[in-house]
């Protein structure tokens, strides 16, 4: 035979079908032995009271009917006979003589009884007896009650008879009873189990399942309280942990494809500046002889002599080829890979010379620059020149971009020395703040930015394990913040780095 489908496997499957099946029918069975032992004995006491009532009747009667069979008074007798049917229900009664012939008889009964087993054992024995049997084709109970004379000598026998129907009546009234009792006795117990079953256990569990039916992806937590019995409340509370686990691994699931769909983006982002950086390299060697060719010929054309006009034309061949030259270092500084040549630096004194040296640049835009330092030397381990190029350009934007005012601090912060520059410009959006640091992005006018300072700055602060942070300055501008990692203070005898 095939499976049963779903819905019928679950159909015979339920609790509250298991417990009638484990429950109730047992019970029943017990019940019906019961009631079929007991209606056993009702019908055994049944049979027991009606034979004694026609022993009591036959007892009734038999002192009259052996003084009437003494003195061959017919009239007693029949008045006797009579008097047993006012007395009980009874079918016939008769009276034999000693020889088993009839002498009187009312209603049905036997002719002789000299055929009769229990009847001659009555008068061989003198003890009552009774049996069932056939009279006139209807079965009967007989119940044969010896007469004995005064000389205690048996010169008769009386036969009560009872129809058999009458106790197959009541024997049959009984059971219909037990039949009935028992039937009663089921659906009160099958209706005790399942609406007990419901109160205790099947809405909670109903609960349950419509919470377990309503988990899926992106709603894996339940809510509701646990209730019911304690194995119920059991069962809710490891469902509910199941739920959050589900949610925690969910999360940590988009969390990680996230986080791999973000490093990949950062992997191609890499691949596509170290490929830019390799024909950067490439071009800006290639563009460097003929570079200086440009830039000495323009310098022998302006020792001769030339007119206004001519000399204009000069200044404007050199400016762009100092703007070219200055490209192809800022390209050659963010793609160089430099070797690991960290060791402590000053960096105090390296701000120091640093910020005296932009008194004189004419890109820093006679922008004063306010430096705060703490007392004492501070030292960071990084590679010098890297070091410097970093700040270098970090302070140079500020002063490019501020209205009037470049402050530079320096302040530990943990394991790191952190430099602070703030200005008072315009600022940097937060929308820009991760751009401006792609290389070639620059947020200046076309033809006065390469897009390339603040991506070197980034690679070198990479670098040296460092970190670079954009924010909002007090006065209202930008506050680029480089963190460097802080080096013990080296011995005398040791390489410093000014």
């Amino acid at each position: 035979m095939g499976r049963l489908p779903g819905s019928a496997r679950e159909v015979f499957h339920t609790v509250r079908l298991t417990l009638l099946l484990s429950i109730v029918v047992p019970l029943m069975l017990v019940v019906g032995a019961g009631i079929f032992f007991a209606v056993s004995a009702i019908e055994d006491n049944l049979d027991e009271r009606l034979r004694e009532d026609l022993e009591l009747v036959a007892r009734a009667a038999s002192g009259p009917l052996a003084r009437a069979m003494e003195d061959g008074n017919d009239i007693v007798l029949d008045d006797t006979l009579k008097s047993i049917f006012r007395i009980g229900r009874v079918y016939g009664a008769s009276v034999f003589d000693a020889d088993g012939l009839q002498v009187a008889s009312l209603g049905v009964a036997d002719t002789s009884i000299r055929s009769s087993r229990s009847a001659n054992q009555v008068i061989q024995s003198g003890e009552r007896g009774g049996t069932f049997r056939r009279v006139d084709g209807v079965s009967v109970f007989s119940q044969f009650t010896p007469l004995i004379a005064e000389n205690g000598r048996i010169n008769g026998l009386l036969q009560v008879t009872r129809k058999r129907s009458d106790f197959h009546r009541l024997v049959a009234s009984a059971r219909v009873w037990a039949v009935a009792l028992w039937c009663a006795v089921l659906v009160v117990v099958s209706l005790v189990v399942v609406l007990g079953h419901y109160g205790a256990v099947g809405r909670y569990v109903s609960r349950l399942v419509a919470a377990m039916q309503g988990m899926g992806p992106g709603n894996w937590p339940i809510y509701s309280r646990a209730s019911g019995p304690r194995e119920i409340r059991q069962l809710h509370e490891g469902l509910r942990d199941l739920g959050d686990r589900m949610a925690r691994a969910e999360e940590e699931i988009r969390e990680r494809v996230a986080r791999e769909r973000e490093l990949g983006e950062q992997l191609e982002y890499q691949e596509k500046v170290a490929m830019i950086g390799r024909v950067a390299g490439g071009v800006a060697h290639e563009l460097g002889a003929p570079l200086n060719v440009i830039q000495g010929r323009a310098s022998i054309l302006a020792r001769q002599g030339l007119g206004p006009d001519s000399q204009r034309h000069l200044d404007d061949i050199n400016h762009q080829v100092q703007r070219m030259t200055r490209i192809i270092e800022q390209l050659l500084d963010c793609f160089r890979h430099v070797p690991d040549a960290r060791r402590p630096v000053d960096l105090a004194s390296m701000l120091r010379e640093l910020v005296t040296g932009l008194r004189e640049d004419p890109r820093a835009g006679n922008v004063p620059v306010t430096l705060n330092l703490p007392e004492g030397d501070v030292w960071v381990n990084a590679e010098p020149t890297r070091l410097e190029l970093a700040c270098l350009n970090v302070i140079r934007n500020a002063c490019e971009a501020a209205r009037g005012q470049v402050v530079v601090a320096v302040t530990r912060a943990g394991e790191y020395w952190d430099v602070q520059v703030d200005d008072d410009g315009p600022g940097i959006s937060g929308a820009l703040r991760e751009r401006i640091f792609e290389p070639f992005y620059s947020t200046r006018p076309a033809g006065e930015g390469t897009g390339l300072g603040l991506a070197m700055v980034k690679s070198v602060v990479k670098e040296h394990q460092g970190r670079l942070v954009v924010a909002d300055s007090e006065p209202g501008g930008c506050r680029m913040t480089l963190s460097w990692p802080a080096a013990t203070p080296p011995s005398p005898t040791s390489e410093v780095a000014p």
